[in-house]
C-alpha cells in the first residue's frame, strides 16, 4: 500500500525521454500492491522464489563449496556463515547483473540483495508515477536519470542494481574511506559499472548532501539505507534475535550441517549477521535521529533533487518523521510499504517543488 499526502502546493509533473524499456519477466502481470499483500518481492524483482543453485553455481563455481542441503533435500547455504553469504552475493551479482568482480573487506556489511533490489524497483515506480510519467506507464531508464546513494557502503549495492536494472547513472557517497575505496574499486573493475557510477567521500560525517551535491548537480532521486541501531549493544541484541530465528526455522539435519560449518568460521552468534561496521549498523540516536538530520538538511538542496527517499526500518519512526516533513512544508510525501516474506519495511519519500520544475 502506498500512502500519499498532498500539501497545499500544486504538483508539477514533467516528462523525460526514455532510452530503453525495463526487461520483462514472468511476474509482469502482478501489481506491486498484490505482491505486498502476498508478502512477495516486487514483480520486476528477478530474485523471486528459491535461489536456483544450479544456475548460480554455474555463474560462480565457488558457491558449491558453501552449498548444503536442507531437510527437504534442497540446496541452500548457512546464512549464519558470513563467508557463505558473501559468496552467494557474488554469484547473484555475477548471474543477474553481470558484475564479475565484487568483494568487500572483512567485517563490512554484506547486504541481502533481493531486499535491496525491491527498494530500487519501488523507487522506479515512484518516478514513473510522478516526475517521469510517460504513455506506457513504464519506469524511466537510461543515463538521463541521475541517482544519489547516501551511505553506499563498501558493497555499492544500490548503484549496481539501479544501473544494471534501469541504466541509471549513480553518484555514491560514504563517510568511510575504506568503503569509498572498495566501492570505487568494484566499479572500476567491472566494465558494466565503469562510467555508470561515481563514488565520492563525504568529508564531513555530520552532513549528508553538503560536499557531495555541487551547484550544477541535479538528482532525480536520492536513496539511503540508514543505520537503524542507536548503539553497538542494540545491534548485537538484534543479531542474537536473528540468529535465534534462523536456527528455529531449520530442521535437525540442517542444524547439524550448519553447526559443522559454523565451527570452522567461529561462533556466528558472536558476529553481526551479514557483517557490518558500526558506521553501517548504528549511529548515535539511531535511525530516528539520523533521518531527522537528513530531512532537515534536505531543505537546503530542494532545487537539486526530485525525490528524497530513505528506508525506515522501525514502524514507530514513521509518524514523527511525517510530522517533521509537514512542518517543513514539503509538497509531497509518500510511505511505500514493502513486504519480503515475513519481513515488512517501508520507504519514506518526500519532495519540494521549485520554480525550476
Amino acid at each position: 500500500m502506498v500512502h500519499y499526502i498532498q500539501t497545499s502546493k500544486p504538483d508539477t509533473m514533467t516528462s523525460k525521454p526514455m532510452n530503453r524499456r525495463p526487461t520483462a519477466n514472468n511476474h509482469r502481470n502482478r501489481s506491486p500492491e498484490t505482491a505486498k499483500k502476498l508478502g512477495q518481492l516486487h514483480p520486476r524483482n528477478p530474485h523471486q522464489g528459491r535461489y536456483d543453485f544450479a544456475v548460480l553455481t554455474r555463474a560462480l563455481p565457488e558457491l558449491a563449496k558453501h552449498t548444503i542441503t536442507n531437510p527437504n533435500g534442497e540446496p541452500t547455504i548457512n546464512f549464519s556463515d558470513h563467508q557463505a553469504v558473501r559468496v552467494l552475493n557474488q554469484a547473484l551479482l555475477a548471474h543477474y547483473y553481470g558484475v564479475k568482480f565484487w568483494d568487500i573487506p572483512e567485517g563490512y556489511l554484506c547486504p541481502p540483495i533481493p531486499g535491496r533490489a525491491d527498494y530500487i524497483h519501488y523507487v522506479a515506480d515512484l518516478l514513473a508515477q510522478t516526475s517521469h510519467t510517460n504513455d506506457d506507464n513504464l519506469p524511466p531508464t537510461g543515463k538521463e536519470i541521475h541517482a544519489l546513494d547516501i551511505g553506499t557502503g563498501a558493497s555499492a549495492i544500490y548503484p549496481i542494481i539501479g544501473s544494471q536494472s534501469y541504466g541509471w547513472r549513480f553518484t555514491a557517497s560514504d563517510i568511510d574511506p575504506i568503503s569509498v575505496n572498495t566501492a570505487a574499486l568494484i566499479c572500476d573493475a567491472n566494465p558494466k559499472l565503469k562510467g555508470a557510477v561515481k563514488v565520492k567521500l563525504q568529508p564531513n560525517p555530520k552532513k549528508f548532501f553538503a560536499g557531495i551535491i555541487g551547484r550544477q548537480d541535479y538528482f532525480d532521486v536520492v536513496v539511503c539505507n540508514p543505520p537503524f541501531h542507536a548503539s553497538l549493544e542494540e545491534a548485537m541484541e538484534s543479531n542474537t534475535r536473528k540468529q535465534h530465528n534462523l536456527q528455529r526455522h531449520r530442521g535437525k539435519n540442517e542444524s547439524e550441517q550448519v553447526s559443522r560449518s559454523s565451527t570452522k568460521s567461529g561462533n556466528a552468534a558472536q558476529n553481526l549477521n551479514f557483517g557490518g561496521q558500526h558506521k553501517e549498523l548504528w549511529s548515535e540516536g539511531g535511525e530516528i535521529t539520523f533521518l531527522t538530520k537528513m530531512i532537515k538538511e534536505s531543505q537546503d538542496f530542494a532545487e537539486h533533487v526530485g525525490w528524497f527517499t530513505s528506508l525506515v526500518s522501525k514502524s514507530e519512526n514513521v509518524k514523527p518523521l511525517q510530522l517533521l516533513l509537514k512542518q517543513l512544508d514539503v509538497t509531497q510525501m509518500r510511505i511505500i510499504e514493502m513486504s519480503q516474506g515475513q519481513k515488512n519495511t517501508r520507504i519514506l519519500a518526500w519532495r519540494f517543488n521549485t520554480d525550476e520544475e
